[in-house]
């Protein structure tokens, strides 16, 4: 395992001065809090026999039962008994490639794919390949070429990771024609689709599309998780497995964790219960477009010479920067002008991605994610500048020197 190299770069960009386009944390300005409040009254003063005891490894039956209720917005039928708790989606995704994954087994990932995701191939050794990924997702004829590739070097490829609706960082939604596709191709080949799935329900136009578990319940392991819907402080998610692989993952995670946390567990089966959480998922989605439209368009105003994907959902878009420019060079310079993002390289196992950033509109309001978007530009004009004059941008222990203003603060008026 290995520490991110901008890891030290966002301690700074959490200062309340920098506008952080950066993290992926969803706003709390929608929750009923007076309501959450009252609901942790009540199981620590109804349940607490329960809340604060230790729980099965599988997770506490109410919120499995809740969690079945919640699959039915993807189209998705379960059993209450397929359904494994876990610390976040995070945490699933760990103990299913813990049990999966050997080192050396080749796992196939989007192009770009989800940072946290590939910090968990890296860790248990996976050969992480990426497949060629387009608007409507992965390509299934880069998977069956990167299956027979890996397969002539004599490697075993265990699965295929995609999120599919609202892609972190692409912000891409994979089709309902392109799903159908992958899951024969994966059949064909006999990979296993991890289908990771947190932004389903927060499309800003249209409800989910069918998930694929919905599609091959044997050949796919749904992650899912209420971090972007409910609380990620409470650190609930979950998987949807078939039968073998299910139990495992109760081996797993007793063996990690003993068992998640009850008490987290019953406030989120609590609130499903009795709460109108489907009306709160509407106004997050209202939320978050009115967002991503004050992003959108002040990047189409102040930076119209990069290119935006326009999510249809979810919290991010990834922007393709104007030529020269290298975001994980340029990244410095900009937490310095109190603006942050995300560098394409930190979605590519393969070094690419230079030449993107990962923007989130998600928890900014709409006028400080203009701000940032002018102070974005303010750098970005700059860097171009040393572009021009040295052919390239500079990194840090560059020892070229800087034009008097290039990494100049812009003015905090927002």
């Amino acid at each position: 395992m290995t520490a991110s190299e901008i890891r030290a770069l966002f301690a700074v960009a959490s200062r309340p001065e920098v506008v952080s386009l950066a993290g992926g944390m969803p706003t709390l300005d929608a929750l009923p809090l007076g309501e959450v409040a009252e609901i942790v009254r009540r199981c620590a003063a109804e349940q607490a026999s329960v809340a604060l005891q230790y729980g099965s490894g599988q997770g506490d039956s109410l919120a499995r039962e809740q969690i079945v209720d919640v699959m039915t917005t993807v189209g998705v039928t379960c059993d209450p008994d397929d359904v494994v708790v876990t610390t976040g989606s995070q945490h699933a995704l760990d103990l299913l490639v813990r049990i999966l994954v050997d080192p050396g087994d080749v796992v196939l990932v989007e192009s770009p794919s989800y940072v946290g995701a590939l910090g968990v191939l890296r860790s248990y050794e996976a050969d992480i390949r990426h497949v060629e990924t387009g608007p409507q997702g992965a390509e299934p004829a880069a998977v069956a070429a990167a299956v027979a590739q890996a397969r002539s070097e004599g490697r075993r490829v265990k699965a295929l990771y995609v999120v599919p609706h609202h892609q972190n960082p692409s912000g891409a939604t994979t089709s309902a024609a392109r799903r159908v596709e992958l899951l024969e191709q994966c059949r064909r080949d006999g990979v296993l689709v991890i289908e990771d799935d947190p932004y389903a329900l927060l499309g800003f136009d249209s409800e989910p599309l069918a998930a694929m578990r919905s599609l091959d319940p044997g050949g796919v392991v749904y992650l899912g998780s209420f971090s972007k819907t409910f609380a990620p402080g409470l650190r609930v998610g979950w998987a949807v497995a078939p039968p073998a692989i299910r139990a495992k993952l109760v081996l797993a995670a007793e063996a990690s964790v003993l068992c998640p946390s009850m008490f987290s567990q019953r406030v989120v089966a609590t609130y499903l219960a009795g709460s109108d959480w489907r009306a709160h998922v509407k106004v997050l989605r209202g939320t978050y477009r009115e967002r991503r439209d004050a992003l959108l368009g002040a990047l189409e105003q102040q930076l119209p010479q990069a290119h935006a994907t326009r999510p249809e959902g979810g919290f991010f878009t990834w922007v393709r920067l104007p030529e020269g420019v290298d975001a994980a060079a340029m990244l410095p310079r900009a937490v310095a002008a109190r603006v942050a993002y995300v560098p394409g390289t930190a979605f590519h196992a393969d070094g690419g991605g230079s030449d993107h950033v990962r923007l989130s509109f998600c928890f900014p309001t709409p006028e400080r994610l203009v701000e940032g978007v002018r102070r974005l530009t303010a750098v970005v004009a700059a860097e171009q500048e040393l572009v021009q004059t040295f052919g390239s941008t500079l990194r840090p222990d560059d020892a070229r020197t800087l034009p008097a203003h290039a990494d100049r603060p812009a003015s905090d008026t927002a």
